[in-house]
C-alpha cells in the first residue's frame, strides 16, 4: 500500500524553493523560512509568485513529486511532472474504452452512482445529527431531496441508458443537492449565504471555499492517477478538452460530497472561517484572503490524515489514500482483473 505523504503548500508571495541535500528549502527575501525532507512529501503546490530552482524541479521529477502552480486566488495555472513510467498497455486500454460507448457508459454509471449516493448520505447525516433542532419545513425538504437522490441513483443502474442521458441524471442530482445545501449551514447565516453553485468567479463566500477545496482535490486525484500509470487527461464522464484533467474530474466526483463539501461545511459551522477571511471585488467575485487560505489548507491536510475503512477493499486507510485506492481499482478494471469499477461509497 502506498504511504500517505503530505503536500507542501507555499502561500508566501515571492518565495524561492531550492534543494539542499535531500531537503526542500523555502526562502523569502533571502532568509530561510522553512525546510522539509523530500521523502515526506508527495506534491508541491505554489500559490501566486512562487519560484523553484532547476535542481529542485529535477529532483522532484525524478522522485515522482508533482509540482502545481496556482494563481494567488487558487486558479490552476500549470503542472510539472517527470517522465511517465506507466504501463503503455494500460493507457492504450484506457483510450480504447474511452472511444467505446458501451464501456464508457459502464464507467460513467459507476461514477454518477457513487457521487449521487454520497450526496444523499451527506443529507441523511445532517438529518441524523441535527434533524431534531431543524425547522419542520427544512427537515421535510432535506428528506424529500434525499429520497429524490435515491431514485436518481437507482436510475443509473439501468444498462439501457447511455452516456449523455447519464450526464443528464448527474445534472439533476446536482440541482437537487445544491437546492438544499444552504440548509446544511448552521452558523453565521448572515455571513454565509448559499443560493447555488457559481464558478469562475465564485460569487459568494461558500462558493469561494468550495472552489478552492475542489482545486486542491483535483491536484491530489490527478497525482494518484499518474502514480498508477493512467492518463489523467482522458476521461469518461467529462469530455476531452485541451488542458483539462478529465479523468481526475471523473474520479473526484465521488469525493466531492464526502470529502470536499463536508470539509467546507465543518469550517463554516465550527466558525473556523468568518467574514474577515474573504475579499470581495467590483465584478462580484468573492475570494479567500491569505489567512483564509491557510486555515483551509491546514484543515484539508488534517482531514486527509483521518482514517476510514475503505468500503471495497475493507481495509483501514487514511482519507488521503482513498483516491489512490480508487485509481488502483480503475486500473484493475481496465486490465480485466475486475468486472466493473467499484465507486467509493461513503457509509
Amino acid at each position: 500500500m502506498k504511504r500517505h505523504l503530505n503536500t507542501l503548500y507555499i502561500t508566501t508571495d515571492g518565495a524561492w524553493l531550492s534543494k539542499d541535500g535531500e531537503n526542500v528549502v523555502v526562502s523569502s527575501e533571502g532568509q530561510e523560512i522553512g525546510r522539509v525532507p523530500v521523502h515526506t512529501i508527495g506534491g508541491i503546490i505554489g500559490f501566486g509568485r512562487v519560484l523553484m530552482s532547476p535542481q529542485l524541479m529535477g529532483h522532484c521529477a525524478e522522485n515522482d513529486i508533482g509540482m502545481s502552480f496556482l494563481s494567488e486566488n487558487g486558479r490552476f495555472l500549470a503542472r510539472v511532472v517527470g517522465p511517465q513510467s506507466g504501463n503503455v498497455l494500460l493507457r492504450r486500454e484506457q483510450y480504447r474504452r474511452a472511444d467505446d460507448e458501451t464501456a464508457t457508459a459502464m464507467l460513467v454509471r459507476s461514477f454518477i452512482a457513487g457521487k449521487t449516493i454520497n450526496k444523499r448520505t451527506v443529507l441523511r447525516r445532517a438529518l441524523r445529527d441535527h434533524g431534531a433542532s431543524m425547522d419542520a419545513t427544512v427537515r421535510a425538504r432535506l428528506e424529500t431531496s434525499a429520497d429524490r437522490l435515491t431514485a436518481i441513483a437507482r436510475k443509473t443502474a439501468n444498462r439501457s441508458i447511455l452516456t449523455d442521458e447519464l450526464r443528464g441524471l448527474e445534472g439533476e442530482a446536482g440541482h437537487v443537492y445544491f437546492a438544499v445545501f444552504d440548509n446544511l449551514i448552521r452558523s453565521d447565516k448572515d455571513v454565509f449565504k448559499f443560493q447555488g453553485r457559481s464558478r469562475r468567479p465564485p460569487l459568494d463566500r461558500v462558493n469561494a471555499v468550495l472552489s478552492f477545496v475542489y482545486t486542491l482535490l483535483a491536484h491530489d486525484v490527478r497525482s494518484a492517477l499518474e502514480c498508477v500509470g493512467l492518463d489523467p487527461a482522458v476521461g469518461f464522464l467529462h469530455r476531452d478538452r485541451p488542458g483539462r484533467s478529465s479523468l481526475a474530474l471523473d474520479i473526484m466526483e465521488e469525493f466531492r460530497p464526502f470529502f470536499a463539501d463536508r470539509l467546507v461545511l465543518s469550517l463554516i459551522n465550527r466558525r473556523q472561517l468568518g467574514a474577515k477571511d474573504f475579499r470581495e471585488f467590483e465584478n462580484g467575485a468573492v475570494l479567500l484572503t491569505d489567512d483564509g487560505r491557510k486555515t483551509v489548507l491546514v484543515a484539508y491536510q488534517e482531514r486527509k490524515r483521518e482514517e476510514l475503512t475503505h468500503p471495497f477493499i475493507e481495509e483501514k486507510v487514511t482519507v488521503g489514500l482513498s483516491w489512490h485506492v480508487q485509481a488502483q481499482l480503475l486500473a484493475r478494471h481496465l486490465r480485466g482483473d475486475l468486472d466493473g469499477y467499484p465507486p467509493f461509497v461513503w457509509k
